[in-house]
């Protein structure tokens, strides 16, 4: 099967400091890819590089047939991303937010309104559409932000932590529709989470990253038998072990820190 994505070698340094340390996989397009970690393990400034809002140190990067050194704005109308970190407007309504999305990314204006209805009645908030967005709970905020990542049907869809702070049935609700993209439309997902429990039941295939480097790569059922394990949360803390860390260091700190010893 054609790989949708592809990433060979990938480095990404801070300094002295590797965040991601020589990584490699590749994702067939329709898998469900879950990509796993404890905190500080390097997955958010791995999906930012693939996101192409950070540069990478080396390595290569390949999305839907376009390296990402020269065909960036070719990569980005390809994803859909719904990022850990919030990145709604909150001085405009929900149906605001939606709208400069769908025409930032070139949604045909004749079926832009029936496809932000449909999307903000499937997250429960056509109701809220006229509301302004700073007035919204958190979990409001991330259905929103979910819905708006569907809106132009991306050949890949990027989920940093989606359903943190949801509740069960929401969590369920979304994956659900996660699922039905992929088996219809062949939608490649590619997510993180720690409900370690997601990963098991929806992902075909997991790879698992600590101290910047990919330590096991497979599916569910074949890490759960190399580990001796009842389940993915048991596998995943077999190889990560069982230490608390702090939490992760983004992107972004990591290059303010590096910036801040250049200078000293």
């Amino acid at each position: 099967m054609e790989n949708i994505v592809s990433v060979n070698n990938l480095v990404k340094k801070f300094g002295d400091f590797r965040a991601v340390d020589d990584i490699s996989f590749a994702i067939p397009k329709g898998e469900i890819f879950a990509f796993l970690g404890p905190n500080g393990a390097g997955k958010s400034t791995t999906i930012k590089m693939m996101t192409t809002l950070l540069e990478k140190t080396s390595g290569e990067i390949k999305i839907a047939g376009y390296d990402i050194d020269k065909g960036k704005d070719n990569i980005r109308k390809c994803l859909g991303i719904v990022f850990q970190d919030p990145s709604l407007d909150d001085e405009l309504t929900a149906y605001e937010n939606m709208e400069i999305h769908a025409r930032l990314y070139g949604v045909d204006r004749k079926t832009l309104k029936e496809k932000i209805k449909g999307l903000l009645e499937f997250v429960e908030l056509w109701d809220r559409q006229d509301k302004f967005v700073k007035t919204f709970s958190g979990g409001m905020k991330r259905r929103l932000e979910i819905a708006r990542g569907f809106l132009h049907a991306p050949q890949v869809l990027f989920l940093d932590e989606p359903t943190q702070g949801l509740d069960p049935q929401t969590r369920n609700h979304i994956w659900s529709y996660v699922l039905k993209l992929n088996q219809e439309q062949g939608l490649t997902v590619f997510f993180t989470t720690h409900y370690i429990e997601e990963a098991e039941k929806i992902a075909g295939r997991v790879a698992i990253i600590d101290h910047g480097k990919i330590i096991a790569s497979g599916t569910p059922i074949e890490l759960m038998a190399q580990t001796k394990s009842a389940n993915l949360e048991e596998a995943f803390l077999a190889l990560t072990g069982n230490v608390i860390r702090d939490e992760e260091v983004s992107a972004e700190e990591n290059m303010r820190r590096f910036a801040n010893a250049r200078r000293k």
